[in-house]
């Protein structure tokens, strides 16, 4: 489920590339930036189908091994643990999650060599040899070792990684948010739950979360050289064309934050601005953009420009 942060940050991220190209029809770069929110979830549906996958690796590998020209006693009883795990089970009848990976034209099909490496390296893991072993598995047991070999073989898998950002530009910031979910959801399952378990969703409140992402993109845009004028008034000693493009966007975002959510309190949004600026700018953005922030959050307050209500009064 999406956070609010992360809206931002794809707010970013095509307000970013909006300022720098030289299309600027706001609809259309509206409709690319809810594309690449929407590509989020394809993202998660993808890594639920992959453990799926694993599971008919596994049963493949088993049977071309019964097939064998001299099979060995293992070959002839192998142990099903992995195939017969309760967590995979649930996973591969989910009425939604077989719906919506079928409507999105989601699967491995074509990719049985990735999934069968990546098998095969867990496969040799100590997590996998030690659950073989244990005897009378509970459905917590299960579902701990589904997670443990998400956590540690699928979630960050380098390999896996490149092939995602092969497939679409827009996740590459993602995999940190749809790994949780994953496990979120993983960890939702009880012995109660059946094919019609629901997944999570993308968004907690979608009219009004997807009201704030539009607003926020094309309020920042319309009120660019507004925002622009405040900034460069507070600059002492700072050629406008020194401050790097992307403390330039993240200012002008935090702006139309402060004044046109009524609701959200400045505090919130200064931190979540700032945050931002941490990780996609440069080492000397935060302290920057706070001190310049601080200063315009204090005028615009006093001139009646910044004014909040209800629970955007909370400092």
């Amino acid at each position: 489920m999406l956070s609010r942060r992360h809206l931002r940050l794809k707010a970013l991220q095509s307000l970013y590339a909006y300022f720098l190209s030289s299309d600027f029809e706001i609809t259309k770069s509206e409709k690319e930036l809810f594309r690449s929110i929407e590509k989020i979830y394809d993202l998660y549906l993808s890594k639920l189908q992959f453990l799926i996958e694993l599971r008919h690796v596994a049963k493949k590998i088993t049977e071309e091994n019964k097939l064998k020209h001299l099979p060995s006693a293992e070959d002839l009883n192998p142990n099903l643990s992995f195939i017969e795990n309760k967590i995979l089970d649930l996973l591969e009848k989910n009425t939604q999650l077989n719906y919506l990976c079928t409507s999105r034209k989601i699967n491995w099909g074509n990719d049985y060599e990735t999934v069968k490496k990546i098998f095969n390296q867990i496969r040799e893991s100590d997590e996998y040899s030690n659950y073989l072993l244990k005897k009378d598995k509970s459905f917590i047991d299960d579902l701990n070792f589904i997670v443990d070999i998400f956590t540690n073989y699928i979630a960050e898998n380098e390999f896996l990684e490149f092939l995602y950002e092969e497939e679409s530009i827009f996740w590459t910031d993602d995999f940190f948010l749809v790994n949780s979910m994953v496990i979120k959801t993983l960890k939702m399952f009880t012995e109660k739950s059946n094919e019609n378990f629901e997944l999570l969703t993308l968004y907690k409140d979608p009219e009004d979360e997807k009201e704030f992402i539009s607003k926020l993109f094309r309020f920042t845009i319309v009120n660019t050289d507004k925002y622009q004028e405040y900034i460069i008034s507070k600059l002492k000693n700072w050629e406008p064309d020194r401050i790097a493009f992307m403390d330039m966007v993240i200012m002008k975002m935090a702006l139309c934050e402060l004044i046109n959510f009524p609701s959200i309190p400045v505090k919130v949004t200064l931190n979540e601005y700032i945050e931002l600026s941490k990780d996609y700018s440069t080492d000397k953005s935060k302290i920057f953009i706070n001190g310049i922030l601080d200063k315009l959050i204090a005028e615009l307050k006093a001139s009646g420009v910044i004014n909040k209500v209800g629970r955007g009064l909370v400092e």
